[in-house]
């Protein structure tokens, strides 16, 4: 039996416990996916190291999934725009039973191998993407054959589980094995092998994205200032990053479309927020660099 579907014996009758200690439980056995996600550091690196030249390239994140695993794919996709700017068709996901089992389970859609293969085939996947296969089993078959399709096509394949020798981990180019064990609740992998999924997704990412250049220091610098939130977050990260006052920071990110990188360089250097954007253009997006060029 997978370790994901054992029941855990030390909570043979949690349906007993007075609910103060039920919530500790549930929370305590949370900690064990750091754990699971500290122990797979290195593989989640090689991922992100294999990742990089794909996405200079031009290349697109693709995340496929089923059920919880498929809607933390699908999740992740969605935030790097707002978060970091990468671009909304630069980062698809794939989820079994289409978009409607974002919000209903479509029951039978991850028996589906072909699908799989097909959903994958139909975006057109190529040399220069990463595709991210997403199963708490491990083997689940319409990750499985998204995966061999993005094989195929030559892409570089991340596959994530959390049980051992798991194939999605064992047949891609990278597996990532996030050994969450039993669930406190039998074989409901939406909690700690879920979380182990989230904060892996997460890291990866997130690491992703700064070796991409899109941020300053630790300042998310390439956000997109979509709503009133952002925009107050941008002045201040303009403001953290330059030391300028706040009125002149939002002087100057009115003029660059409250692009905080833009608004850095052209404070840090004193220059107009043209220049600030060949500055930038020159330096790959690296705002450490056009603030030294």
């Amino acid at each position: 039996m997978l370790n994901t579907e054992t029941p855990a014996s030390q909570h043979a009758n949690l349906d007993q416990y007075p609910t103060a200690e039920l919530v500790n439980v549930l929370v305590d056995d949370q900690g064990q996916a750091v754990q699971a996600v500290r122990a797979a550091a290195p593989r989640i690196a090689a991922a992100v190291s294999a990742a990089l030249p794909r996405m200079e390239a031009g290349g697109r994140l693709v995340y496929v999934g089923a059920g919880t695993s498929g809607r933390l794919g699908v999740l992740d996709s969605v935030e790097l725009y707002p978060t970091f700017s990468w671009p909304h068709e630069r980062a698809v996901a794939l989820l079994a039973g289409g978009r409607d089992a974002m919000f209903v389970a479509v029951e039978g859609a991850e028996d589906d191998a072909e699908q799989g293969a097909a959903d994958l085939q139909g975006v057109n996947v190529g040399a220069d993407d990463v595709v991210l296969l997403i199963a708490a089993s491990g083997a689940t078959p319409y990750v499985l054959g998204a995966l061999r399709a993005a094989r195929a096509a030559g892409a570089l394949t991340i596959g994530l589980a959390n049980n051992p020798d798991a194939p999605v981990a064992g047949e891609a180019d990278i597996g990532i094995t996030l050994d969450t064990g039993p669930e406190a609740i039998s074989g409901s992998t939406r909690l700690k092998a879920g979380t182990a999924q989230k904060i892996a997704l997460n890291t990866f990412s997130s690491a992703l994205m700064v070796r991409l250049n899109k941020v300053y220091g630790n300042l998310m610098v390439d956000l997109r200032a979509t709503n009133a939130k952002l925009v107050r977050r941008a002045v201040r990260l303009t403001v953290f990053a330059t030391g300028a006052d706040e009125d002149d920071v939002r002087a100057v990110l009115a003029q660059c479309d409250f692009h905080v990188k833009v608004a850095i360089v052209a404070l840090g250097r004193g220059v107009p927020v043209e220049q600030a954007r060949a500055l930038l253009e020159t330096a790959r997006g690296s705002v450490r660099r056009a603030l030294a060029a």
